[in-house]
Parts: structure tokens; sequence; C-alpha cells
């Protein structure tokens, strides 16, 4: 039983990771780091398949090992939050909604650029 719960995270996050490889302001990688966490709590060989994906393995691999983010993804997250706040204040969602959003995408944002960077490969 415990394993089909950790099964289950895992899809719902590679679900999430697939919708943000396609929509716009919606993340990938955020989703894949979950994904991954969960497959090792009860899923080695996704875990194995996450962590060894030509694409997405070797962020995933930094992050776990050394919880670095690659300089364009964070540029590219910090860029889509901008972008959200400011969209956020012209929606008619009541002002602490705005406030709550903008500042909770501002900490994120610092919290992400004080994240160390992997180290470039010779």
């Amino acid at each position: 039983m415990k394993n089909l719960f950790w099964r289950f995270l895992v899809v719902v996050f590679i679900v999430l990771g697939m919708i943000g490889a396609v929509l716009p302001g919606m993340p990938t990688t955020v989703f894949l780091i979950l994904a991954a966490w969960a497959a090792s709590k009860g899923w080695p060989q996704m875990d194995a398949w996450l962590l060894n994906h030509p694409k997405y393995g070797s962020t995933l691999k930094n992050w776990r090992q050394n919880g670095t983010v690659p300089r364009k993804a964070k540029w590219l997250a910090s860029s889509m939050m901008f972008v959200s706040g400011v969209v956020m204040l012209f929606t008619p969602a009541p002002f602490w909604v705005k406030v709550f959003t903008d500042v909770t995408m501002l900490i994120v944002a610092i919290w992400l650029w004080m994240r160390p960077e992997a180290s470039p490969s010779i």
C-alpha cells in the first residue's frame, strides 16, 4: 500500500511536469524533482529512469547530490514569475491575494538565486 502511494505521487508529478513542458508559466523541472524524490521512496525503476533521462537526468542528479540549479533554469523561472506577477496585478483578484502571490514568488526567486550552480563540465 505504501509503494502504491509513492507510485501515485510519481505519476501525478510526471504528468504535471509533462504539462509544464508545453504550457508556458508552469514549471517542468520542479515537478520532475518531486517525481524523482517520490520515486526514490517506492519505485526504484522509475527513479533510475528519471536520473538517466537524456534531457533532465543531469539536472536531477545535480539537484540530488549538491542542491544545484542551472543558471538557465534560474533565469527562466525568475522571468516566468515576474511575468506572472505583473499579470496578477491586472486580474480582478482581491488585493491581499495579489500581494501574497507576488511576495511568495519574490521569496522563491530570492531562494532560487541563493542556490549554488553546477560547475561547468570540462
